[in-house]
């Protein structure tokens, strides 16, 4: 490689298709559902039945406007559908109806962060420009039988809502790529616009890579298609620009090509080349108008009813707290590190668990973020269980944090009553510290007998206290909070023990 050149870098660019949250198709009245019977949910209109027609979802209209304002983009008042052509088994009409020329919504910004660093305690915030955001339908589905030589087809996708959000080629690598869309889930899930469940389809990602010497002109990009997983996403990405990378080193050419991504090898493999760039003879979609969206009553025209439109105004005031939002809140109201801000808000329900605790627990907010993080994640996280499927309540997890800040149990004693919790959900917290007798010892006569026996029965440990290693105190203190079951208070035992070889 020649000297002197600047390092090559990564180019990437994100094309999300978003499957719109609602209970029928884009422009059929076909309900949508997951895992229905093949062929159980296709109307006349899905299966491109002569005579027809498109009717325009309104609920599919408002979640484009709403996601678009969330992202900070300009929402056309007027945007136009177009003819998409090409045929495919499972595109019955030979095309698809989309938004080429004038799409809902553009311009807008999407704000992602991601951790760097030795402990990935440094947050790293960066952001992408939304080129648009254009409503469209989704395809069926191809089953292919390699046993019998045949390929099924089932409808039932056919004519979904689809947001297709295309995002401009201003990130350098899959960790920037995987916090980009790990965050615009959020959002879509905040919204109630997309549930976002990329093992369900309801978010595909295709990644256009390419890579150059900064100064000079993009590379040829190849385009990483349908990619069903955040982590996926990111090994993608990465293996698709080292290989690029290599292929120039060794005076190889880039190929415009289409390629798939294999998640058993974590590589990606070629599908289909672009060198002859199709044409889809994109044309104005006959059968739909175009589309107006007003700012607010006050701008309709003359005798247009207000309830049989999309009102921007209206939709904006049911914008919620978007997660960007929430973590700021939670960083300036309970004083938190970043990155806790973080795993609070990525995990669905969290957040208001953490919340309910810190209202009933006598604790300072940080002591409780530990129990949340530690403690109820870890758990959760071993059992694969989501926040919601805890077997134990905000309230009693609280309820247990009260004992300790009372000085009723041990810290190490509360970490043993919370994984008897997790076994007994039934049981009350005051039950099982009865039932082990797990207060603590608190009476002062009590804890010197314990601390004698302990001192009487080490000798040898004394002596070398009395020669000045005071570290041996350590032993001697395991040794009582062993014989007490964590039951005392380590600086009280302390006191008494340095008391007593003195």
């Amino acid at each position: 490689m020649a000297t002197g050149l600047p390092q090559m870098v990564g180019v990437v660019g994100l094309e999300v298709h978003a499957q719109i949250q609602s209970t029928s198709k884009l422009f059929s009245g076909s309900h949508v559902r997951f895992l229905a019977p093949p062929n159980s949910l296709v109307s006349h209109f899905d299966a491109s039945l002569p005579g027809t027609l498109p009717v325009l979802n309104r609920r599919c209209v408002e979640a484009a406007v709403l996601t678009g304002l969330a992202l900070n983009c300009t929402i056309n008042r007027k945007s136009l559908f177009d003819r998409k052509h090409y045929f495919y088994a499972d595109m019955p009409a030979g095309y698809q109806i989309t938004q080429q020329r004038v799409p809902i919504a553009v311009n807008g910004i999407l704000v992602y962060s991601y951790f760097e660093g030795h402990r990935r305690n440094q947050v790293v915030t960066k952001s992408v420009k939304i080129k648009q955001i254009q409503l469209e339908q989704d395809s069926g589905k191809s089953l292919h039988d390699d046993e019998q030589s045949q390929t099924l087809i089932d409808l039932n996708r056919a004519g979904v809502g689809l947001m297709e959000l295309v995002m401009e080629p201003e990130m350098c690598c899959g960790e920037e790529a995987a916090a980009a869309v790990r965050e615009l889930q959020l959002i879509l899930q905040a919204l109630g616009t997309c549930q976002a469940n990329m093992a369900e389809g309801q978010l595909r990602v295709d990644a256009n890579v390419s890579v150059h010497r900064p100064g000079e002109p993009l590379g040829v990009r190849t385009e990483v298609k349908n990619i069903n997983s955040v982590r996926h996403l990111a090994k993608a990405i990465d293996y698709e620009i080292q290989r690029q990378m290599e292929v120039l080193q060794s005076a190889g050419k880039v190929l415009n090509e289409t390629r798939g991504f294999d998640s058993k090898s974590g590589n990606t493999i070629p599908m289909r080349d672009k060198e002859g760039l199709q044409d889809y003879r994109f044309m104005p979609e006959p059968n739909l108008p175009p589309l107006f969206v007003y700012e607010s009553e006050a701008s309709l025209p003359a005798g247009v009813d207000p309830a049989q439109v999309v009102l921007i105004d209206r939709l904006s005031a049911q914008l919620p707290e978007l997660p960007s939002v929430k973590r700021t809140r939670l960083v300036e109201k309970y004083g938190m590190l970043q990155e806790h801000s973080f795993t609070l808000v990525n995990e669905d329900g969290l957040m208001d668990y953490f919340e309910n605790v810190v209202q009933t627990a006598k604790a300072e907010p940080r002591k409780v973020i530990g129990w949340v993080i530690k403690e109820l994640m870890g758990n959760l996280n071993s059992q694969n269980l989501k926040v919601s499927q805890s077997p134990i309540s905000p309230c009693a997890l609280a309820e247990l944090i009260n004992l300790v800040e009372a000085g009723h149990i041990s810290s190490s004693t509360a970490k043993q009553v919370f994984q008897e919790m997790w076994k007994a959900p039934e049981k009350t917290v005051g039950q099982i510290v009865k039932e082990q007798d797990l207060w603590m010892i608190n009476d002062k006569e009590e804890l010197q007998q314990i601390c004698k026996r302990i001192v009487d029965s080490h000798p040898e440990e004394v002596q070398i206290i009395r020669g000045g290693n005071t570290k041996v105190l350590n032993k001697l203190m395991g040794k009582v909070q062993r014989e007490t079951k964590g039951r005392t208070d380590p600086v009280q035992v302390r006191a008494i023990l340095e008391k007593m070889v003195s």
